[in-house]
């Protein structure tokens, strides 16, 4: 079966990740996915310029980045407990009646569906499915954001979504991360994306962040805030001691929330 290049290089990622030294040769990718050394190669190129890995003799290997997306459904399932449980410390952080603008991601839709029905909120999204999971809580105001929709997301990104949030002023964003580093800050993966994130921060007088320990240490392609501009970090607790550290003495309260 003939696979498209965004295809071959999705795999060639998967494949560098199952080995234990993330390391492959040309030819174990070429005959791992059954198309020539000289195909391998372009797509290595084109993988190594987006930092996904680098050139090593004879082969690539992975670099300690997390450039690349995931759908929506396959991220809904990385670490589903641990969302739970930063879900339900995210609620702590709910004002009684204000605004909230949430995020895209499958963190924030898990925050979504732990909201209780009886909270009087006005939520500003360009999540999607969180949007249409909470419309029809009596006490909830949904206001969804302008722009257009990305496939792999269901999220509104472009210019119209930063505009639009250029106007607002809210009570508390939570914005979600692909990595998250002190030295980096909060990256994600498209720079639309990042836009938007970003005019999520500055729309709002609370700023807290979620992310689970996977996405801790690691960065992604477009940084949009350093960690001194957000108030929160809500992490699991297999997050690293050295990188919990770190993200401290940067200057937000970190929260690692307990098995």
């Amino acid at each position: 079966m003939t696979m498209y290049p965004p295809e071959r290089r999705r795999a060639i990622t998967d494949l560098l990740l199952s080995v234990a030294d993330r390391r492959a040769s040309v030819a174990q990718i070429s005959d791992h996915l059954q198309v020539t050394t000289e195909t391998v190669r372009r797509d290595l190129d084109v993988l190594e310029r987006r930092g996904v890995l680098r050139r090593v003799r004879g082969g690539a290997e992975l670099m300690d980045s997390t450039p690349f997306e995931q759908a929506l459904a396959a991220r809904q399932a990385e670490q589903y407990e641990d969302k739970k449980r930063i879900s339900r410390r995210l609620l702590d952080e709910l004002p009684n009646d204000g605004v909230v603008v949430l995020d895209s991601g499958s963190l924030t839709l898990v925050f979504a569906q732990a909201i209780p029905r009886d909270r009087s909120l006005t939520i500003v999204t360009n999540n999607l499915p969180a949007a249409k999971h909470l419309s029809d809580y009596e006490n909830l105001r949904i206001i969804t954001l302008p722009g257009m929709i990305r496939g792999l997301t269901s999220a509104a990104v472009d210019a119209w979504t930063s505009r639009r949030l250029r106007s607002l002023t809210t009570d508390l964003a939570i914005v979600g991360v692909n990595g998250l580093t002190a030295s980096h800050g909060l990256t994600t993966t498209n720079p639309e994306e990042a836009a938007a994130k970003r005019s999520m921060l500055l729309a709002a007088r609370r700023r807290v962040v979620p992310v689970i320990s996977g996405k801790l240490g690691r960065n992604s392609f477009c940084s949009f805030a350093a960690v001194n501009e957000v108030d929160l970090i809500v992490t699991d607790a297999a997050a690293p001691d050295a990188v919990v550290q770190e993200l401290a003495a940067a200057g937000p309260e970190v929260v690692v929330v307990p098995g």
